[in-house]
């Protein structure tokens, strides 16, 4: 339990970051769809490249199976409730270790 509690914490926090990342990337997306950004601009361009490294993986399974709502893409949402469901699951493992202590 000295381990594994700190070990789920790292795991949601590290589950946060990840939502994080697939907001920033779906907005990114947006701006640059409707020219607000450039991606000649360098920094742009490395950190969309590492946003789509860092998503894309996660969403190409879900896009399988996500209808096509006509240019509307939704797997990052389906994405980000589907870990947030991880991180109650991580929440009430957690909750259950700590009852389980005492």
């Amino acid at each position: 339990m000295i381990i594994l509690g700190p070990l789920l914490q790292v795991l949601n926090i590290a589950i946060d970051l990840y939502i994080w990342a697939i907001i920033i990337s779906a907005v990114l997306t947006w701006l640059v769809h409707f020219n607000v950004l450039n991606t000649s601009n360098q920094f742009i361009s490395m950190l969309g490249e590492f946003l789509w490294r860092a998503t894309e993986p996660a969403l190409r399974p879900i896009r399988r199976f996500v209808p096509n709502l006509g240019g509307i893409d939704i797997s990052p949402i389906v994405l980000i409730l589907v870990l947030i469901f991880l991180q109650m699951v991580i929440g009430n493992v957690h909750v259950s270790l700590m009852r389980a202590n005492f």
